[in-house]
């Protein structure tokens, strides 16, 4: 379905990202990974303030759900 695409500002794209524009059928990462991060880490924009007096991030992951990721070459396709 055709969409009418406002501004769009990029400014970084690692070697296994995916930038989508428009319509696609698919989209699939060839990795993936488990990333901890404290209070204020993600904020994007141009102007951003974060105000995080204290930050504590817990890493202890004791179960194994996430652990199983299968990469995108050995995944099902449609």
């Amino acid at each position: 379905m055709p969409a009418v695409v406002g501004a769009i500002k990029i400014l970084s794209v690692g070697p296994s990202s995916i930038v989508h524009i428009g319509d696609s059928i698919q989209l699939a990462p060839t990795s993936t990974t488990k990333t901890f991060a404290g209070a204020g880490s993600f904020n994007t924009g141009d102007y951003v303030r974060t105000y995080s007096v204290v930050s504590n991030t817990n890493t202890i992951d004791n179960d194994v759900n996430d652990a199983n990721n299968v990469s995108a070459d050995k995944a099902g396709v449609l």
